[in-house]
């Protein structure tokens, strides 16, 4: 048994859970914590705009009322968060379905 399996029983044994509760809860709390950390970098993008969202950020630039360089490249970068926030929160939903 490798080293990592048998803190993760350990840890489930002195905590009277089961070790598949202890990983799916150590899974939620990942995802969590990414969650959390991507809506900090989306909402740092959004805040450097002074916008709430991606359609406003793409509206000020059609308007001019920002630089079109970098605020596309924040575009993308934004667009790419939010799919991985809709991945991580089916992600979640799935776990918390199945168990």
């Amino acid at each position: 048994m490798s080293v990592a399996k048998e803190i993760i029983k350990r840890v489930a044994d002195d905590t009277g859970i089961t070790v598949d509760e202890l990983t799916v809860s150590g899974l939620l709390a990942f995802l969590r914590e990414k969650r959390r950390k991507v809506m900090l970098e989306r909402l740092d993008v959004l805040a450097r705009h002074g916008a709430t969202s991606v359609k406003e950020i793409g509206g000020k630039i059609k308007d001019g009322e920002i630089p079109e360089h970098p605020a596309w490249e924040d575009l993308i970068f934004l667009e790419n968060l939010e799919s991985a926030i809709v991945r991580i929160d089916k992600d979640i939903e799935a776990i918390q379905e199945s168990s």
